[in-house]
């Protein structure tokens, strides 16, 4: 399937049917699937052939999300622009990845206004809800072109989005996923996110629809489902979306569940529609998955992938999260899960040999969900896949019970008197203190070691604890090489539009004049 077939096989299962609700209106599926092939249309009449590069420049946004939509339907290829990025990483993305049309929200017109000259790429402006001098009105723009749908069919090795990567390690580089890859993903979610009984999802979009939360929104409409887009990150109105319209999947970022657990009141908010609470993205505190299995029941289910994979290498379903009617091992909990059906999933050394089962190295990966590479960059392509592997730079090892487990970013390890330290390991001691919300482990330059343990920790308000107890906590639990040697406390750890924490910015204020690369 190309990725649009997982749109329209909603729309041809009933297209009065509810497709999105945003704030207090609903869009039937006729009608963003009219307006899509409109959107469609009018590229195919301005001569845009196909994998031409489109982006939209929005907040969630139901017009924006169709505009996506048609940009598919064109056969094109959509570069994600998240508004919460700088200004200046956006321009970077846009003009390294060859735009050629951007449509945008009138909220943005400012910042794009400075940024026109910058962008002599970008042949076409159109804004999503304003008839602007500079950028005709969307509607305007599609409005006496034809409604009916186009006979494009993509090949499946066509690209449909190239999608901003390494921002938090260094400059972006642009992942080329198929439409093949597409459809190994997201049928890998309609098998972990299966609804047997009949049931319709209602899934909630609440994170970024330019990220995990537009592509996870697929397998739900795919089924004729219903998607609830937030506009803003507030906790308040998530909570208030789940409960009005019956919500049945999200997905949240592991900080987002945090603040959610610690919300006033949150114990008495009524989950009980919920199915599936998708987590990923970063590692999750098994600490803070117990209480919200305790206080949410069965729904958790994690996550893992990177935009090289499109975000569907592993999962650990909600059943997984138990043996028997008892809750999991700490083993297990800390797992990404078993890894999913369509993708090959091994561990290698440093000369690409595959290991046994137990022993850590790089987690490799080969299939259609692998990306077809890096844009305009052959050399970094070459050198992260290697005879059909996708190295995913990330450390880990696969259980006895195929389980496979996350160690840390490759990048991230630290080695303290020769002993590798793999900062994962000591994050969830750390996150298991009932005072802190969040934290991050670095290395930091030490004349002794070479690179000593240090925690930079994020205190939930209110609360205190102090450093001695911090380190004492790690090395009765890992000995004295993994515990931290100082702890810093920061208001906020600094983290991506995804919601990772930027170790590099981190580590950035420690690593000045020395040489070790940052």
């Amino acid at each position: 399937m190309a990725i649009i077939d997982f749109f329209d096989r909603g729309w041809d299962m009933d297209g009065t049917a509810v497709a999105y609700i945003q704030d207090d209106r609903s869009y039937t599926f006729d009608e963003v699937g009219t307006l899509s092939c409109r959107i469609t249309n009018k590229l195919i009449a301005l001569g845009l052939p196909k994998e031409s590069k489109g982006a939209i420049w929005s907040a969630n946004d139901v017009t924006a999300w169709t505009c996506t939509l048609g940009l598919w339907r064109a056969n094109m290829a959509w570069i994600p622009v998240n508004p919460r990025s700088a200004s200046e990483d956006n321009r970077f993305i846009l003009d390294s990845f060859d735009c050629e049309i951007l449509f945008y929200q009138s909220a943005f017109a400012e910042t794009i206004a400075a940024l026109r000259s910058e962008l002599p790429k970008v042949k076409h402006w159109i804004c999503i809800d304003a008839d602007l001098p500079d950028a005709p009105l969307l509607t305007d723009w599609c409005g006496s072109v034809p409604a009916t749908k186009p006979s494009i069919i993509a090949g499946l090795d066509d690209v449909f989005v190239v999608m901003p990567t390494g921002g938090t390690t260094g400059t972006p580089k642009g992942v080329m996923n198929t439409h093949r890859g597409i459809s190994v993903s997201l049928g890998h979610f309609l098998i972990v996110l299966a609804y047997r009984d009949g049931t319709k999802p209602v899934n909630l979009a609440a994170a970024p629809m330019t990220h995990t939360a537009g592509l996870l929104s697929l397998p739900c409409t795919a089924q004729g489902g219903t998607v609830v887009i937030l506009t803003k990150p507030d906790p308040a109105l998530l909570v208030q979306a789940i409960v009005k319209h019956r919500v049945t999947e999200f997905f949240l970022p592991p900080t987002v569940i945090y603040a959610l657990l610690d919300a006033p009141g949150i114990e008495k908010v009524d989950f009980s529609s919920v199915r599936y609470l998708l987590y990923g993205a970063a590692p999750m505190s098994v600490e803070k998955l117990k209480r919200a299995i305790a206080l949410w029941g069965p729904i958790m289910c994690g996550g893992y992938g990177q935009s090289e994979a499109l975000g569907s290498i592993s999962n650990l379903r909600p059943d997984e999260h138990f043996d028997g009617d008892a809750l999991a091992s700490d083993e297990r909990l800390s797992s990404v899960g078993r890894p999913n059906p369509l993708v090959r999933v091994e561990i290698m050394d440093d000369k690409n040999r595959i290991l046994p089962r137990g022993e850590t190295g790089e987690i490799c990966i080969r299939g259609d969900l692998v990306m077809k590479g890096y844009y305009k960059a052959p050399e970094k392509t070459a050198e992260t896949i290697i005879d059909g592997w996708l190295h995913t730079g990330d450390v880990g090892h696969i259980d006895a019970g195929g389980y496979l487990h996350l160690t840390d970013r490759k990048k991230d390890m630290i080695i303290t008197g020769g002993f590798n330290v793999y900062p994962a390991t000591v994050e969830q001691v750390i996150w298991s203190h009932p005072a802190v919300q969040d934290c991050a482990v670095i290395g930091v330059p030490d004349v002794k070691w070479g690179e000593a343990v240090k925690a930079v920790i994020e205190l939930n308000p209110g609360q205190s604890v102090s450093a001695e107890d911090i380190i004492a906590l790690c090395k009765d639990k890992l000995g004295s090489v993994m515990a931290p040697k100082t702890v810093d406390f920061i208001e906020r750890l600094p983290r991506s539009p995804a919601g990772k924490v930027l170790k590099k910015d981190l580590r950035e204020a420690y690593w000045l004049g020395h040489s070790k690369k940052i």
